[in-house]
């Protein structure tokens, strides 16, 4: 038999029942459709959360002191003084893998300026402060060395804050707010970088010397962390196991589980918030997937009416010679090109909903190729495995009672 004539075939009866075809693609068209555009929302938001995180810089490693044990009780990490000067010296010197190092100390408190005032933190740090975190003077300049080694009351403020204390000026460069009565003269204004991922306000901050906030303010000769920044994300493992080894050193530690330091990386971070963006991408996609299940089922139930209300023609036709694989191929080519057309159409209804939700809802959406081959082969899979059955059937009538069927 010529196996061009099953195809022909095959498209006559999908065309004289058009409506019914149709409403058979419909499951394929939605399932694929809805595959496609919930595994580019899920991909969308996974690079634009990686974005935003790597806009603070996702290279960042912060090293905090460990909870430690007093008289039997637990105490908080912040209360601990385990990182020291010494060790900032230790780790800037020895460390090879990493671009920036800086202290960190923290101080929350009111800014005044006359009648203004504005709760805010001031960080103190040092120049290199400003690599690490991706920030950028505006107007001004950062402090120097000189300041640090003097602790001068100098500092450089965010946009959040100068429109806050500063009103009604705009280059506060040179002007003098107070906190904690302590005189601190504006030496910069950062550009202004929005909120980031966390909904956090990136331009309400202070920057000082470090030196300033430990001596003048804090009254302490420790850090509360220090912030390095590896030379790339590849080198934030070696970075990682670099600073575990110098801090080990000098504090005497023999054994990780008597580490009195901690330390946290973006790129933990990152691992952490994908693995979960995928776990959630796979949840939609599966659920998604049930149109598909839905859509096969349909497939199904329409080839074994189909079976039914031509068992006359398919008598006759293995009466004038026609075996049981011409009739098996005749009514799985059928079920296939059903679930293929409607795979085609829902795979362009994807990728037209994925368009719509990026440009114009502004929902980050991101479609990638193998969701689009994944879907189309799960389709035809699922034609050739919903078909295969009332195809087989078809393919074992009887001739005689095949004709003889009303």
């Amino acid at each position: 038999m010529n196996y061009w004539n099953l195809f022909y075939i095959a498209i006559r009866a999908i065309v004289c029942n058009k409506m019914r075809s149709f409403l058979t693609m419909l499951g394929m068209i939605i399932g694929v459709s809805s595959v496609i555009t919930m595994l580019a929302i899920g991909q969308g938001s996974k690079e634009s959360i990686r974005s935003q995180i790597s806009e603070m810089g996702s290279n960042i490693i912060m090293i905090q002191p460990n909870r430690g044990m007093a008289g039997g009780v637990r105490q908080s990490a912040s209360t601990q003084q385990s990182i020291k000067p010494a060790d900032y010296e230790s780790l800037k010197n020895e460390c090879t893998h990493l671009s920036a190092i800086s202290p960190q100390l923290t101080a929350s408190g009111q800014l005044v300026n006359g009648s203004n005032n504005h709760p805010s933190t001031i960080y103190g740090v040092n120049q290199e402060y400003l690599d690490i975190k991706n920030l950028k003077i505006k107007t001004g300049t950062m402090f120097t060395a000189q300041h640090i080694r003097s602790a001068a009351k100098v500092a450089v403020i965010g946009k959040t804050v100068a429109d806050n204390i500063f009103p009604n000026d705009p280059d506060p460069v040179g002007k003098v707010f107070r906190f904690k009565n302590i005189p601190m003269t504006v030496a910069g204004v950062l550009a202004s970088k929005g909120s980031n991922s966390m909904g956090q306000d990136q331009d309400d901050i202070v920057l000082a010397p470090y030196t300033t906030v430990q001596k003048r303010i804090l009254a302490a000769n420790y850090f509360q962390s220090i912030v390095v920044s590896a030379k790339s994300e590849g080198e934030s493992q070696a970075a990682t196991e670099e600073i575990e080894a110098i801090l080990r050193r000098n504090h005497h530690i023999s054994s990780p589980d008597d580490d009195d330091f901690s330390l946290f990386s973006m790129e933990e971070l990152i691992s952490t918030i994908s693995s979960t963006a995928d776990v959630m991408t796979i949840l939609l996609a599966c659920i998604a997937g049930i149109s598909l299940l839905v859509g096969g089922i349909g497939i199904m139930n329409i080839m074994f009416v189909s079976v039914t209300e031509r068992t006359k023609e398919i008598g006759l036709r293995m009466s004038v010679g026609a075996k049981e694989r011409h009739i098996l191929l005749q009514f799985l080519i059928e079920a296939v090109m059903i679930s293929i057309t409607g795979g085609l159409i829902g795979v362009l209804n994807g990728l037209l909903f994925s368009w719509l939700l990026s440009s114009v809802i502004g929902w980050p959406a991101s479609v990638q190729v193998y969701s689009v081959l994944l879907s189309f082969a799960v389709c035809t899979a699922t034609g050739v495995f919903f078909g295969w059955y009332p195809a087989r059937k078809a393919a074992r009538l009887d001739p005689i009672e095949a004709i003889r069927y009303e």
